[in-house]
């Protein structure tokens, strides 16, 4: 069987250069706001992964298939429908943090968020910084 290449990869795009690219917006001035308040909660440089993810650190993961690759520990992507952050590996143990957190969704590892005057920051916070120790507990990472 043939490996196929992860779809998504780090790429040599600015995310300030991304974002500024953006419609103007809700969606764009929430993104201004999330990018210098992600790298200051994970104290990590913010790059993108494929077009539209802006994301934080590395790590490799590896399946029982054999399929393996990297990924960024966190980030978000500012889509039209709404604001994505991406907490891997998902939501172990965040019941009680995702109950204060304010209005949102949530799929696999992915946390919708409509604007960021719906959620309260100092939870978002807590989220993040639980989905990075995780990542970094369970994973080999890389801070770039």
């Amino acid at each position: 069987m043939a490996k196929t290449e992860p779809k998504t990869k780090q790429t040599a795009v600015s995310p300030r250069d991304f974002i500024a690219a953006m419609e103007d917006g809700p969606r764009k001035r929430d993104a201004e706001k999330l990018l210098p308040w992600m790298e200051k909660v994970t104290g990590l440089k913010a790059c993108m992964w494929g077009p539209s993810i802006i994301g934080f650190g590395r790590y490799h993961y590896k399946y029982e298939s054999g399929r393996a690759g990297d990924m960024c520990m966190t980030g978000f992507s500012p889509r039209k429908a709404n604001m994505v952050i991406y907490i891997l590996p998902g939501y172990l143990d965040l019941k009680d943090k995702l109950a204060r957190l304010g209005k949102h969704k949530t799929g696999q590892s992915c946390l919708y968020i409509n604007k960021l005057a719906d959620v309260d920051m100092d939870v978002l916070q807590e989220i993040v910084e639980f989905g990075l120790a995780h990542v970094r507990k369970n994973y080999q990472t890389s801070d770039k």
